[in-house]
């Protein structure tokens, strides 16, 4: 899979120290990765909420953080739509994204 954009958590990662370990190892087994649908995801990542439209949540570091991407299965591109903190995704309208 290839991830856009890295970018985006190198960015949260530098404001959130303690979460670069987590998004990482996130990142590097998604890299390694050929998910086909989303329940091959959830297989892998239990916690991971499906919310439609090919939209997944995951949950790093010990639910302190939300991460929401966008998968394109067809072209196994995994678009970054959201990241932070369980504050601001309480304030954030997933379905504007």
């Amino acid at each position: 899979m290839k991830i856009i954009s890295k970018r985006t958590l190198i960015e949260f990662y530098q404001q959130y120290n303690n979460s670069a370990s987590a998004l990482e190892s996130w990142h590097q087994e998604m890299l390694k990765s050929n998910f086909s649908n989303s329940n091959e995801i959830k297989e892998k990542y239990k916690s991971a909420s499906i919310i439609g439209d090919n939209k997944i949540i995951f949950n790093i570091c010990g639910n302190k953080y939300r991460l929401i991407v966008k998968i394109n299965y067809f072209t196994k591109r995994v678009f970054i739509k959201f990241i932070g903190t369980h504050k601001q995704y309480d304030k954030f309208n997933i379905n504007n994204i």
